[in-house]
C-alpha cells in the first residue's frame, strides 16, 4: 500500500510570501527615511536583496507599493491594539491603557509618524484609493465606543462622547509632540526627548484624556 502523500505549502508560495515581506520591510524603511517623493525603488530592491523587476511584479508602481506600506503600517498598530484586550478592563483603565499604548507605540515606531507625515504632504492621495483602510480602523472605533458606553452606563463617564473625536485627540496629543520635538525643543529650550520629559508628557496626556471623559 502506497504511503499517503503529505500536503505541504508550495515552496514557490513560501518564497513569494518571503519576497513580499522583504519588499515591504525595505520599502517601509525607504519611505520613512526619504518620504514618498525621495524614495527610490532601486534602493528598495538593493536593501531587500531582490531584483527590481520582482518588486514591479508584485506592486505595479511606486504608488501601489507606498499604499501597501501604509496599509501594513495601520494593520500593525491595530493588531497591537487588539492585544491590549481593552474589553476586559474597566472603562477608565481601558482608556488609560489605550492612551499609554499610543504614546509608547509611536516612540517605538517612529516610522509610523514619518510615513503619515509623508502621506499628509500628498493629501492622503494613496489612502483615499485604499479599499481596506476603513475596514482596518473601524474595529478600533467600535471598541472605543463600547468602552465609552460601558463607562456611561456605570456612571463613570459623561455621555455624548464621539469615539472618533476622542481617538483623534489621544493620537494627536502624542503625535504632535513627537513629530515636532525638534522645533519644540528649540523654542522652549528643553530636551523634550529626555526620559524625564517623556514621563511628564505621558502623565499630562493621561490627565487630559481622563479629565475629559470622566464625570465631574
Amino acid at each position: 500500500m502506497a504511503d499517503t502523500p503529505i500536503t505541504t505549502v508550495e515552496p514557490r508560495s513560501r518564497d513569494a510570501d518571503r519576497s513580499q515581506l522583504a519588499i515591504l520591510a525595505a520599502a517601509r524603511d525607504e519611505f520613512s527615511r526619504y518620504g514618498f517623493a525621495g524614495a527610490r525603488v532601486d534602493r528598495i530592491a538593493e536593501n531587500a536583496q531582490l531584483n527590481k523587476r520582482l518588486i514591479y511584479y508584485y506592486f505595479t508602481s511606486k504608488d501601489e507599493l507606498f499604499l501597501a506600506v501604509l496599509e501594513r503600517t495601520y494593520a500593525d498598530i491595530r493588531d497591537a491594539e487588539r492585544q491590549l484586550h481593552l474589553a476586559d478592563l474597566d472603562p477608565a483603565k481601558a482608556i488609560r491603557r489605550l492612551t499609554e499604548f499610543t504614546w509608547e507605540y509611536y516612540i517605538a515606531h517612529p516610522e509610523f509618524i514619518t510615513l503619515l507625515n509623508s502621506e499628509n504632504l500628498h493629501q492622503a492621495r494613496h489612502l483615499t484609493q485604499s479599499s481596506r483602510i476603513r475596514e482596518l480602523n473601524s474595529p478600533l472605533v467600535q471598541d472605543l465606543g463600547d468602552i465609552l458606553e460601558r463607562g456611561r452606563a456605570d456612571g463613570v463617564f459623561r455621555g455624548g462622547i464621539d469615539p472618533v473625536q476622542l481617538y483623534i485627540s489621544i493620537a494627536s496629543l502624542s503625535y504632535f509632540y513627537l513629530s515636532n520635538h525638534y522645533t519644540l525643543s528649540a523654542i522652549f529650550g528643553r530636551d523634550l526627548m529626555a526620559t524625564k520629559a517623556h514621563s511628564e508628557r505621558l502623565s499630562h496626556i493621561c490627565d487630559v484624556v481622563l479629565g475629559y471623559v470622566l464625570r465631574d
